[in-house]
């Protein structure tokens, strides 16, 4: 090795540290992008998808669902078992168990699109964890949207029972015209 390539290896290597650290200058100044996970998250994307919910009625607090069972058919990998009942009192059949197997769920979204009735959407719930894999593969919807319904119906008040309408007063006379003067 001759003094002329030790020179220039130096001062390449120089050149080399100057660069990287410009480099680490101008990405100091940029803002910090970490999150303190635990204690701050990151919004969710609007087109996120998390597992299957079942969606309440705004009106009533009540699940959409109608347990028509064309999300269950519709699903390919055969992960939801739902059953229904009318109830007394009840224009329509509703929900009365709707289990999701997580474990199998491709999260096709083919179950949201076959419901009718929009009673399936996807959940924002991005961490969804546990210790125990049985708790995915039995994921009980219907006790969540019950959960959710509780809550709703915290928020909402029921309304006062309408009253019956009373009559109004009668009217009363009209007072009399004043009279008319000629005009001239």
């Amino acid at each position: 090795m001759s003094l002329f390539s030790a020179i220039r290896d130096t001062l390449l290597g120089f050149k080399s540290l100057l660069v990287g650290m410009r480099i680490t200058a101008n990405e100091a100044r940029q803002p910090t992008l970490t999150v303190q996970y635990p204690h701050e998250t990151l919004p969710m994307p609007p087109r996120f998808r998390g597992h299957i919910k079942l969606v309440l009625d705004p009106a009533t607090g009540k699940p959409l669902c109608t347990a028509c069972t064309i999300c269950e058919r519709a699903c390919p990998s055969g992960c939801i078992d739902l059953d229904g009942l009318k109830r007394e009192g009840d224009k329509r059949k509703s929900v009365s168990k709707y289990m999701l197997d997580f474990t199998t769920c491709s999260l096709c979204g083919s179950c949201v699109e076959a419901c009718p009735s929009g009673a399936i959407e996807f959940s924002k719930e991005y961490n969804v964890v546990s210790r125990d894999r049985d708790t995915f593969g039995k994921m009980d919807l219907f006790e969540k949207v019950l959960a959710e319904g509780e809550q709703w119906t915290k928020t909402h008040p029921t309304p006062p029972p309408a009253e019956t309408p009373v009559a109004p007063p009668a009217a009363a006379a009209p007072a009399p015209a004043a009279p008319e003067t000629p005009k001239p």
